[in-house]
């Protein structure tokens, strides 16, 4: 991911990606290229780096923990995102002016596996995964900030640079997935202690242990006494 994220950026330098060829633009049948190729193109230096090392950690813990539904959630989730941004209008959101506007970046796609390692923790309640949440909620947990517009939160001169629709979008497709894929993989391991109601005297070896080592316990009770090979020596031979 790494690779074509830079190599598009190369591209890009070198006049191959040029006005908003490539970009999502929301509505149009020209900006529907973008829903493949828009995560690999950004607009400078800071934009790429910002987005490559959250890419790089995020991808790993995806990875690592989630290996069965790993290429379904990043395929699914990239492709998702970029459709729900491309069908969401461009609206400012304090005027309601409509904006031509041109998307590009990775960062729905960053929106993507933050949200889905949060939620599929927290959907399926299991410690270790649990605490893959914590991790991302305690490093990206300022991620929530950026699926609201730039606007409600700063007095700017001009219409915000930044894509909280594509925030958005990643947001709510990962939790989305998360959703979905909560039953595959991983679960909360049950132990015996955590069902106080539950008892099988066939798992008690302690207890099986004891039954067979002192039988002169029970002799109130029927006991069956182990059956011994050769007491069936004659009817084995007839056959």
């Amino acid at each position: 991911m790494l690779i074509a994220m830079w190599f598009g950026y190369f591209l890009q330098m070198h006049g191959f990606f040029k006005s908003c060829f490539g970009a999502i633009i929301p509505l149009l049948p020209e900006g529907l290229l973008g829903i493949v190729t828009s995560p690999l193109l950004h607009g400078n230096i800071d934009h790429i780096i910002g987005n490559s090392i959250p890419m790089v950690l995020l991808m790993f813990l995806l990875y690592q923990f989630y290996p069965l539904v790993a290429n379904k959630v990043f395929i699914l989730g990239w492709l998702a995102t970029g459709l729900l941004v491309w069908l969401l209008p461009p609206v400012d959101i304090l005027t309601g002016e409509y904006l031509y506007t041109c998307t590009i970046g990775a960062s729905g796609v960053v929106y993507v596996l933050a949200f889905f390692l949060f939620f599929s923790g927290v959907f399926k309640w299991n410690m270790k995964l649990l605490t893959i949440s914590l991790l991302v909620v305690l490093y990206y947990g300022s991620l929530i900030w950026g699926i609201f517009p730039e606007e409600l939160f700063s007095n700017l001169n001009e219409p915000s640079k930044i894509s909280w629709q594509a925030h958005l979008s990643g947001a709510v497709v990962g939790s989305i997935i998360a959703f979905v894929f909560r039953n595959i993989g991983e679960k909360k391991k049950k132990y015996i202690w955590e069902f106080p109601n539950y008892y099988n005297e066939k798992d008690d070896k302690l207890w099986q242990e004891y039954k067979e080592n002192h039988p002169e316990d029970f002799l109130e009770l029927p006991y069956k006494r182990k059956d011994d090979i050769w007491d069936h020596l004659e009817e084995l031979r007839k056959k």
